[in-house]
């Protein structure tokens, strides 16, 4: 399948939000918004990062219960002597599981390496388009893609990284990002009580920079080096459209990163 992709002109702002120059976009980010392929390699890596489930080989029949046979006029059903209680059996209270969960188990999706690259480019044209960004919940003013001059990876506090996310039209989105809910069910006694919102990405083009650190306090923002940069990161849930924020250097890396994946 054949696709014609262009290079497209955008603006480049300075860390108050104002133009600073234009460069050009490159074309892998008007790739077409494939939802199938990028819920697809969503699925492969997260159940990647999955521990199978086991039992105990002796749970349940940790028992002295027998069947006392036929022609008894009473059920079959394993029972310990002198008590009468039924036990082993699965349908038996403390009774073994029919079929419990194994280790050996496969409960991870295998993709092939190209559609995983190629996920990663169309969650990436994803984070240009504008009407699939708010469509997923996210909130900001101002035009998409968001690219940020370099600059913005020697900010070491987070209370100057936040400033400057509130310049570039993210305030209500910084907001949002910061509200957090119980979480339903036994999590709530498992260490993890609470789900986050989840927020806008920065995409930066190291990944030593200070602005990882300053990024981490900030809840519901998340930060990535534009090497590693994945599906997770790109389409939480497996839904396209993330809010992502790009360093100039960022793109460039992204660019030599996917280059020759599509023709």
């Amino acid at each position: 399948m054949f696709y014609i992709l262009q290079e497209k002109e955008i603006q480049v702002l300075d860390l108050s939000g104002n133009k600073n120059k234009s460069i050009l976009l490159p074309s892998i980010f008007s790739y077409p918004i494939r939802k199938d392929l990028i819920r697809r390699v969503f699925h492969s890596s997260f159940t990647k990062g999955l521990q199978p489930k086991g039992r105990d080989p002796m749970a349940g029949k940790r028992t002295t219960a027998k069947s006392f046979g036929i022609n008894l006029g009473l059920a079959r059903v394993p029972r310990v002597r002198g008590a009468g209680e039924g036990a082993l059996a699965p349908n038996t209270v403390g009774g073994r599981l029919a079929f419990p969960p194994s280790t050996i188990e496969r409960i991870h999706e295998e993709v092939n390496e190209r559609e995983k690259r190629m996920a990663i480019v169309s969650a990436l044209a994803s984070t240009t388009v504008k009407d699939v960004v708010t469509k997923r919940g996210h909130r900001f003013t101002g035009e998409l893609p968001l690219v940020v001059v370099d600059d913005l990876g020697k900010i070491s506090k987070t209370k100057e990284l936040q400033d400057i996310l509130i310049k570039l039209g993210l305030e209500a989105e910084l907001e949002r990002a910061s509200y957090r809910r119980i979480r339903a069910g036994k999590g709530k006694m498992r260490g993890r009580k609470y789900k986050r919102t989840v927020g806008p990405l920065l995409v930066v083009h190291d990944y030593s920079l200070p602005v990882v650190k300053a990024a981490l306090n900030l809840p519901g923002v998340d930060i990535v080096s534009a090497k590693d940069v994945s599906v997770i990161h790109l389409a939480p849930g497996g839904h396209p459209g993330r809010l992502v924020i790009y360093t100039e250097s960022s793109i460039n890396i992204l660019q030599n990163r996917f280059k020759g994946l599509i023709k």
